[in-house]
């Protein structure tokens, strides 16, 4: 009966180390496959955002609510949920108050407001004009205690400020393989951030842009861990049955 329980222990540690490998094939071949241009996610202090399609606007004229969409200076919030906002259509376009069709995509927010408040001058006196882009987000996902996707309003964002929103990291963090995915149109570029590089934080506190998605991968361990959190209960209650029966 002993012997039967060491054999099925040994099949089962065998059967995980199989798999084990097979996930460490599989995350050489992926790695292999993936193309990292850590060089394009250098700090760039003159970043500005850039307006896109699908993007939602709120347009804020003090003391002209019949100009403003999502007024900041209203009674109610001009976030996502009241829904006031305009949509950047496919053509790069919004339908803004009195002003009509409006090419707005390619435009950074200060070109956006200076040309709004050029426009309005010609009805009002020193009009006072704000734009918000209100999709702006970050995205993390993995071994974190909160994921998911966070709204940001400021121009820079970095990586550890992200970490910070989330909680912070679970046991199970791969801090050595965290990875930074950016789309620029039709391509996706890839940096991999090894966190427990402690020597160059500077470097790895990068700026991350609206849309960036930020993976926190778990150490291969992990499942190994689960598997035997469930083998010992039930190796223990076995053997506790066999020394029973070996009893009488």
């Amino acid at each position: 009966m002993k012997r039967l329980i060491i054999l099925t222990l040994l099949g089962i540690l065998l059967n995980s180390c199989a798999t084990q490998n097979l996930l460490e094939q599989s995350k050489t071949t992926l790695k292999e496959q993936i193309q990292v241009f850590d060089s394009a996610f250098a700090y760039d202090s003159t970043y500005q955002y850039v307006i896109r399609r699908d993007d939602k606007v709120s347009i804020s004229v003090w003391g002209q609510d019949d100009l403003s969409v999502g007024s900041t200076y209203g009674i109610y919030n001009s976030n996502e949920v009241y829904g006031k906002w305009l949509m950047v259509d496919a053509n790069g376009s919004i339908e803004i108050p009195k002003i009509g069709s409006f090419n707005a995509k390619g435009l950074t927010i200060i070109e956006l407001k200076d040309t709004l408040r050029s426009r309005f001058s010609e009805w009002i006196v020193n009009p006072v004009v704000d734009v918000k882009i209100l999709n702006r987000q970050l995205s993390i996902l993995g071994e974190v205690r909160d994921p998911g996707v966070y709204d940001i309003d400021k121009e820079y964002n970095s990586l550890f400020e992200l970490f910070s929103r989330c909680g912070g990291f679970e046991n199970y963090a791969n801090l050595k393989y965290v990875k930074i995915f950016r789309q620029e149109g039709p391509h996706v570029r890839v940096a991999t951030i090894n966190l427990k590089d402690y020597g160059v934080y500077l470097s790895q506190n990068i700026q991350l842009l609206p849309s960036d998605i930020v993976v926190v991968p778990s150490r291969k361990y992990k499942e190994f861990d689960k598997r035997i959190s469930v083998i010992i209960p039930f190796t223990s209650a076995v053997t506790s049955a066999a020394i029973f029966m070996n009893a009488f």
